[in-house]
């Protein structure tokens, strides 16, 4: 005999798995308007799709599984983003002073403009994990960020256990790499300096920034961040605002809107 499948208590997956979905959408997407466009596609497919669930999941790891579709979907649309997109957004940014007044305006007048820069490196985590192939920075993301098994993430992303082994290998690797050469923080050679820069607009009684990291490997500074990225809700942290500025002007500078 089949098992008998419970139900889906849609309201309490809704209410239980919402905010985390869309932080995490976000983190893929970059963009507040289609990150809310698809966790409502995906609540839309989880009610269609309720009786095909039979359970060989968690309703968490089914539910992400919908979402991470969709928005793949949407991403092989768009053009993977370059290492230079930070520098990109700078130069846009600097080349006309209403950026500079929109960024000051936010940090002084929102609940949610307000620097930090440990929120600061965590938008860097995520526009670097960008240049990644879409399954890498999904994989990369699900597992460092959300503490999915790699066996929830070969569900999700319909893949076998070895390949999601292989993708987070290798997705981890290019994060190390891209950032032991543009960090600054961390690395004296880094090429990007904009926690300081920005640190300096927002901060100006501040007059450097501290290294936040100690002295350690690539590997360890890598694992270092993503405990940091992991404490921020990108949607609704202290810099929420500010930091979707900043992605709004990224965005623009690389066309990617």
């Amino acid at each position: 005999m089949n098992p008998i499948r419970q139900p889906i208590d849609i309201p309490k997956a809704y209410e239980e798995h919402l905010a985390e979905l869309k932080s995490y959408l976000y983190r893929l997407t970059c963009d507040k308007e289609i990150t809310n466009d698809l966790a409502q596609d995906t609540f839309i497919k989880v009610i269609e799709k309720q009786n095909q669930f039979e359970g060989q999941s968690g309703v968490k790891t089914w539910i992400f599984s919908i979402a991470t579709n969709l928005a793949v979907d949407w991403l092989r649309k768009r053009k993977r983003w370059t290492e230079t997109a930070q520098d990109e957004s700078k130069a846009l940014a600097q080349s006309d002073p209403i950026y500079r007044t929109m960024f000051l305006a936010i940090n002084q007048n929102s609940s949610g403009g307000a620097f930090d820069f440990k929120e600061h490196i965590g938008l860097c985590f995520t526009c670097i994990s960008k240049t990644l192939q879409i399954e890498h920075q999904v994989t990369l993301i699900l597992k460092d960020i959300y503490d999915f098994k790699v066996s929830e993430i070969s569900i999700i992303l319909s893949s076998p256990v070895g390949t999601i082994k292989h993708w987070l290998f290798s997705a981890r690797q290019t994060m190390t790499e891209v950032f032991e050469r543009r960090c600054a923080l961390v690395n004296k050679e880094g090429v990007c300096y904009q926690c300081s820069e920005l640190n300096g607009l927002f901060n100006p009684r501040q007059k450097k920034m501290k290294n936040v990291f100690p002295k350690a490997g690539q590997e360890k500074l890598y694992e270092l961040r993503t405990e940091l990225v992991k404490g921020i809700d990108p949607l609704n942290s202290k810099g929420s605002e500010l930091e979707d500025s900043i992605m709004q002007v990224l965005r623009k500078a690389i066309s990617d809107t």
